[in-house]
């Protein structure tokens, strides 16, 4: 690993201790602020819609200038957006606040741009699953420590203690190389990525999964605390949980194939609604964070997946295209989650389940075979 890709790694470690201190408690703090079920659902929606924008114009720059002065970029915004958040004294003020801190999402494309780029004799597989890895073990730390601050203070106080982190996460990264070989010279005929089919039903088969593995991730804590009386600290060490499983997973089977690794990872997450709707204990909702654990490998393993069916030179742009389809899910997931949430709490994990088992077949008989376009770097 080369000292850049050290740096991002270390960076992206302590942007999961910073985000893993709010994220988890978001939905909680804006019913605490004063919005309801269907409210937070839209708010949600909207950070997500704010996501899903920002990717391929960001994927598109990426290619054409360079994936770094992007990251640059998101890092700066989103420090400066959490700061926001912390001294927000009103819903609409955190609303704006948070909006903003979601168009931090247009990182993605050129982040793993890079990485892929910057990762020598690693596979994109494990390059990406590896710096995935290592903003989760951030993310261990930041749930327990955000729900111990948000209990024995306030959860406003941890937007403060993650913007902090923030200003260190970007300094780290201001000190990355460019790249000796940028993706985007990479020679190679000119394509359209719009005419590459099995490249957009992959697309579209991500976007799908995604949403179902999306859809009770949102709403979950707010369950676990008004429906089944879990304290803001046992939802803190849930999410520690959850991000244990990151890492575990993303580890143990960052060396399988991209195809086979997001197969994997469906049956994974299919056991997070079931054990969240049936378990009454806490240790069965720990198991259930745990094996959540296979939305991030999916979503890494999706990503290596696409690159066997693009040019190499395309590699920001489509990586902005399954970021945006994934974007369009984290826009409606939560959005529908709230509504169906509003009449029946426990229907939600119902019909997440359901979803996992019909998206599953769905990626098992029509997920596309590999391409390889040509040898990308």
């Amino acid at each position: 690993m080369n000292r850049s890709l050290k740096l991002v790694t270390i960076s992206l470690f302590a942007w999961g201790v910073g985000e893993g201190m709010f994220l988890m408690f978001q939905p909680i703090y804006l019913l605490q602020l004063g919005a309801d079920p269907i409210a937070i659902g839209s708010i949600l929606g909207g950070m997500g819609f704010m996501l899903t924008i920002s990717q391929i114009p960001s994927g598109y720059l990426s290619d054409r200038f360079g994936s770094r002065p992007i990251m640059w970029a998101s890092w700066i915004w989103g420090t400066l957006a959490a700061f926001a958040m912390a001294m927000a004294n009103s819903l609409e003020l955190f609303v704006v606040a948070l909006l903003l801190y979601g168009l931090t999402g247009s990182v993605l494309a050129p982040m793993n741009s890079y990485i892929t780029s910057m990762r020598g004799n690693w596979t994109a597989e494990r390059a990406l699953t590896f710096t995935s890895a290592a903003f989760h073990l951030g993310a261990v730390i930041g749930p327990t420590l955000g729900g111990f601050l948000g209990q024995k203070i306030d959860l406003k106080i941890i937007y403060l203690f993650a913007a902090i982190l923030f200003v260190i996460s970007t300094i780290l990264v201001i000190f990355i190389k460019k790249p000796n070989v940028e993706i985007h010279h990479d020679p190679g005929k000119s394509t359209n990525i719009l005419h590459n089919l099995p490249f957009l039903k992959l697309v579209g088969l991500g976007s799908i999964t995604m949403f179902f593995m999306l859809f009770t991730q949102s709403f979950t804590p707010v369950f676990l605390e008004n429906v089944r009386s879990i304290s803001l600290l046992q939802i803190g060490y849930l999410g520690t949980i959850g991000s244990v499983g990151n890492v575990i997973l993303a580890l143990s089977l960052g060396h399988l194939s991209a195809r086979i690794g997001y197969l994997v990872s469906i049956p994974f997450v299919i056991l997070f609604p079931l054990f969240i709707w049936k378990s009454t204990g806490f240790w069965g909702y720990g198991f259930a964070y745990f094996m959540l654990g296979g939305y991030r490998l999916a979503r890494s393993m999706l990503l290596a997946l696409g690159r066997n069916f693009i040019h190499s030179k395309e590699t920001g742009l489509a990586f902005g295209i399954i970021e945006t389809a994934n974007g369009i899910a984290s826009i409606l997931a939560p959005l529908i989650c709230g509504i169906i949430y509003n009449q029946n709490p426990e229907q939600i994990f119902k019909i997440a389940l359901i979803g996992l088992i019909l998206v599953f077949l769905l990626n098992l008989f029509f997920l596309p075979e590999n391409k390889n376009l040509e040898n990308t770097i």
